[in-house]
């Protein structure tokens, strides 16, 4: 059964688009421009979650925890942003607005818990990615993003509106999955516990909602002259989520299964990168609040693995330790840049369709 999509939040800078958007091909309109600035921003986003990967994989391994490293990436995250918080009262501000939206109705609690997948998503780096290798935990992940992005966009999750499925935006989510299959064909027989793959592809399917209330957080937080508190405040709230589940899984599994078997790494400044994660996870957590509204979940989440597959098969190949993609890895990249292409240059059509048949 179905939920009706929630209103969009007042505040919210799409608010005058989003009734033009619904039941529109395309939703929300605005600029080819805007659109290509904003999926390039995703793909730099894609390119800091791949970074984030390898480094909580190889943390994992010096903790002896894949939870102990989650903990360890979202805290310092959130260690990062209680700093900025104080020394930015616009963003503390935001931090406010969002806690009065609460309690006022404007925000739903489940709205305020995209943290939740953001933790999930990173526990799974450090449970699986350094066994999969970067590349195929990502192409798990492709999978799974691409093909909820569009049913919450369909539905109208994100502050956008409905963007409603036509073909280009269907067949791009297709050919991700087939790009993901041919992908893995070749890394079956390679791949210890191949079947891993399912934990990545659920976290990648958490991270389109994740998207897509983080997108309505930023909406009720923001400044009208400071669009950028209200992307702080959602990063914040993320994190603080984010940290206190994964802190009570960890928790758990201390309990169940006993501490973790390593230690934190100390090798100075080399290991310094290892404690990197939660500064890269701000920065693409950051990016999906900021243009989420704009070019909607789908574009979003095609953009972030346009970058997450091209940095992954890059670091696959550079950083010792992970088995070097075969052919059939890079043949499902490369399809997998086509199917980003396809919903990117369908908008674009419909967008310079539109322009031709308005009067005047």
């Amino acid at each position: 059964m179905t939920a009706p999509a929630p209103a969009s939040p007042p505040g919210d800078s799409s608010d005058s688009s989003s009734a033009g958007s619904t039941g529109s091909p395309g939703g929300s309109p605005g600029s080819p421009a805007g659109t290509v600035l904003g999926v390039g921003a995703a793909v730099a986003g894609g390119f800091g979650a791949a970074g984030q990967t390898r480094i909580n994989g190889s943390l994992a391994e010096h903790v002896g925890s894949g939870l102990g490293a989650a903990v360890v990436s979202f805290g310092s995250g959130l260690v990062l942003l209680l700093v900025a918080l104080a020394c930015w009262p616009g963003a503390r501000a935001a931090v406010a607005r969002v806690v009065g939206a609460l309690r006022s109705g404007r925000l739903r609690w489940w709205e305020v818990l995209g943290g939740t997948a953001g933790g999930f998503y990173v526990a799974a780096q450090g449970l699986t990615a350094a066994t999969l290798g970067v590349a195929l935990f990502m192409v798990a992940v492709v999978a799974g993003q691409s093909t909820s992005s569009l049913f919450v966009d369909r539905f109208g999750l994100a502050p956008g509106g409905v963007r409603l499925i036509t073909l280009g935006r269907a067949l791009g989510p297709v050919l991700t999955v087939t790009a993901v299959a041919i992908a893995v064909s070749g890394s079956v027989g390679t791949v210890p516990s191949v079947g891993l793959a399912v934990i990545p592809f659920f976290a990648g399917a958490f991270q389109s909602w994740q998207q897509a209330v983080n997108g309505r957080v930023r909406a009720v937080a923001e400044a009208p002259r400071d669009p950028f508190t209200g992307v702080a405040a959602a990063t914040f709230g993320n994190f603080v989520v984010g940290t206190t589940a994964l802190l009570l899984a960890f928790g758990v599994s201390t309990l169940v299964v006993g501490p973790p078997t390593g230690t934190l790494p100390t090798q100075w400044p080399l290991d310094l990168v290892l404690y990197s994660g939660g500064l890269l996870g701000i920065t693409f957590i950051a990016i999906q609040a900021a243009v989420v509204h704009r070019i909607g979940v789908l574009l979003l989440a095609l953009g972030m693995i346009a970058g997450q597959i091209v940095a992954a098969l890059v670091i696959d190949v550079v950083v010792p330790g992970v088995a070097a993609p075969g052919p059939a890895m890079y043949a499902g990249a490369v399809l997998t840049l086509m199917a980003v292409s396809v919903p990117v240059a369908e908008s674009w059509l419909l967008r310079r369709r539109a322009r031709t048949r308005r009067p005047g």
